[in-house]
């Protein structure tokens, strides 16, 4: 069974068509599964197929190439174009980004079409490539040719499956969390540093989990004791610990948040801490950040019995001096 277009050129309407779709789709940022169905081709065959047209407008002769040759080369020239745009982008104000990246490669589409068009008119009719579904093998082709032609039809698939399945399946970048205090007025400044005995101080606590699934945080306040040392014939700086009195604990459970690059900075759980230090001197109060693990303290008896262990042991540690007086 043979089907043939040869009136107008409906591949090339099909991938102008196809690219105006995809470009509300991806900007306005819908449908994850129709997004990577749109863009695919868009990315991968399209720019290629249209050079393609643009440089070989006649069918199968000296001067032409047939279809198996036309969609292998389209994949391989997509593969080079798409990188080679973005790398252009590089150099320019607009960055590599969603919408210039998605802009230029519609740009560039619509300039091939436009060129294979007139290409495909001012060619002879009789050697005008057009679109030709046979679903049967021609019975005079060589069993050598029949096999290549499985075999390339076979890597496409498998290439274009393989692609679909790694864009698909999720991908797991950095784990981490971030883990950090600012002042009541939320900058990273203005801390309280010299408090009077009894006297109350408040900062702001925050978290953002990515680490990809829900986590139960436990952040440990500790006031330590130490003295730094700095030996100078060895060049090296030591630090002794003394006491190590524990405080309070807060507990909270946060969902895994994406990490946005491009848009600002989004704080996820944050919370006015208060405290009050009853004893005189110069301290560092330690907030010690823990995952899945809520240990239970006396805040009037508990003391670290090895300071260095405990606040080595946090999955993450921040800490504010203080100086305490009458």
């Amino acid at each position: 069974m043979r089907i043939t277009f040869t009136t107008f050129p409906y591949d090339i309407l099909i991938c102008i068509l196809w690219s105006i779709i995809l470009l509300p789709t991806a900007l306005l940022n819908l449908d994850q599964t129709l997004r990577i169905i749109l863009g695919l081709p868009f990315i991968l065959f399209i720019p290629g197929y249209l050079l393609i047209f643009a440089l070989f407008p006649t069918k199968k002769t000296t001067h032409g190439i047939d279809g198996i040759e036309r969609i292998a080369l389209s994949f391989g020239l997509s593969i080079a174009i798409v990188p080679l745009i973005g790398l252009g982008l590089n150099y320019t104000p607009w960055g590599i980004r969603l919408e210039p990246i998605l802009l230029s490669l519609f740009l560039f589409i619509i300039l091939m079409a436009l060129i294979a068009l007139y290409r495909w008119y001012t060619t002879p009719a009789k050697d005008r490539f057009s679109i030709d579904l046979n679903i049967e093998f021609p019975k005079d082709q060589k069993p050598f040719d029949k096999a290549l032609t499985i075999i390339l039809a076979i890597t496409i698939i498998a290439a274009g499956g393989s692609l679909i399945y790694v864009i698909v399946t999720p991908r797991i970048g950095e784990q981490f969390t971030e883990f950090y205090y600012l002042s009541t007025d939320h900058l990273a400044h203005n801390f309280p540093r010299n408090l009077t005995l009894g006297q109350n101080a408040t900062i702001i606590l925050g978290i953002v989990n990515h680490e990809y699934r829900m986590i139960n945080y436990t952040i440990e306040i500790w006031l330590v004791n130490q003295t730094t040392l700095f030996n100078e014939s060895t060049n090296e700086t030591t630090v002794q610990y003394h006491q190590m009195w524990y405080l309070d604990s807060i507990q909270t459970q946060l969902n895994h948040t994406p990490i946005d690059i491009e848009g600002p900075w989004q704080p996820q759980w944050e919370t006015n801490y208060t405290f009050t230090i009853n004893r005189i001197g110069t301290f560092k109060l330690a907030f010690l950040l823990y995952i899945d693990e809520e240990n239970v303290y006396d805040p009037n008896t508990d003391i670290a019995p090895d300071p260095e262990e405990k606040l080595t042991s946090a999955y993450r540690d921040i800490h504010l001096w203080l100086t305490i007086t009458e």
